[in-house]
């Protein structure tokens, strides 16, 4: 059989036959790396610049419903990707060093910060959705003004949902169904005659999650702003940080995968290029949420 690389030593990084001397087969990791970095800039250039434009046109309501968002959970995330970027850079420098113990304990915590922010995710997202904000036929913002007699009977009270559905509720109850809506989602308000939804119970899992960021919560905010643009924003917040989130997994599948092969030594991780090039992914998936938390959870008034 023939030899793969021109040579490889205990001092020097392999150089493979398809090319002239280390530095050339560097360079071309690193400009691959970088050209599929500019295609995810793109990628997501577009969405901002999408996520710009309604912002300019509805800056009020978008001011409104961003406070429905944790911004000390945000926050949280924030410090932790930043962290975690220190640690990546930390596992780069010892893979050029060669010193694979203190690198895998690097991409070790890397991978741990990477497990938080997307409990962190967990929780915000269980919390939009136990209180009817996640932008489908379930969607509800605002409270909705009743009233009898196109719906309902006389005694009772109906309105119409921002989704369409129509709900009735007979005099003197408290909860109500109806086209659109389960029987005890929505609760009539005699004081004031206004229809809203009732929070959704959470499975164990978000309760574990409400129990260990409790002294991160914030009071909750009355939901004010147009229930259109309400669900514009949210629309733009899950499908821009749920990409992001997207990008965060992969991560994690990745750096999983070099502590694997690093450990087993495997002949396809010879030199610390591929920690480089993990670290440059890493990089980018901590700068587009350095975008995206002063962008949601940051909007001023």
């Amino acid at each position: 059989m023939s030899d793969h690389t021109h040579h490889h030593d205990d001092e020097h990084d392999p150089v493979y036959f398809q090319y002239e001397q280390i530095d050339q087969q560097q360079e071309t990791y690193v400009l691959g790396m970088w050209s599929f970095l500019v295609t995810e800039v793109l990628f997501f250039g577009a969405l901002f610049m999408l996520y710009i434009i309604y912002r300019w046109k509805f800056q009020d309501d978008f001011y409104l419903v961003h406070e429905q968002l944790n911004w000390k959970l945000g926050g949280l995330n924030t410090a932790v990707l930043l962290f975690s970027s220190f640690m990546v850079a930390a596992a780069v420098h010892y893979a050029q060093k060669k010193r694979k113990t203190q690198q895998l304990i690097c991409l070790g915590i890397t991978l741990l910060c990477a497990f938080m922010f997307m409990m962190v995710k967990t929780k915000e997202y269980g919390d939009k959705w136990s209180h009817h904000l996640i932008p489908n036929k379930a969607f509800s913002y605002g409270e909705h003004h009743g009233g009898g007699g196109e719906l309902g009977g006389q005694g009772e009270h109906a309105a119409v949902l921002p989704n369409g559905g129509k709900i009735t509720l007979a005099s003197g109850a408290t909860n109500m169904g109806g086209e659109g809506a389960s029987h005890d989602e929505f609760q009539y308000h005699p004081g004031n005659g206004t229809i809203a939804p009732q929070p959704r119970e959470k499975p164990a899992f978000l309760k574990f999650l409400d129990g260990v960021f409790a002294p991160l919560d914030m009071p909750e905010k009355e939901q004010h702003g147009s229930p259109e643009h309400a669900r514009l924003f949210l629309s733009l917040y899950f499908l821009m940080t749920g990409l992001h989130g997207v990008h965060v997994l992969v991560g994690i599948i990745v750096i999983s995968a070099l502590m694997i092969l690093t450990i087993k030594k495997a002949p396809t991780i010879t030199d610390y290029i591929p920690t480089e090039m993990v670290g440059l992914y890493w990089h980018f998936v901590d700068l587009v949420w350095i975008f995206l938390y002063p962008l949601f959870y940051l909007i001023p008034k």
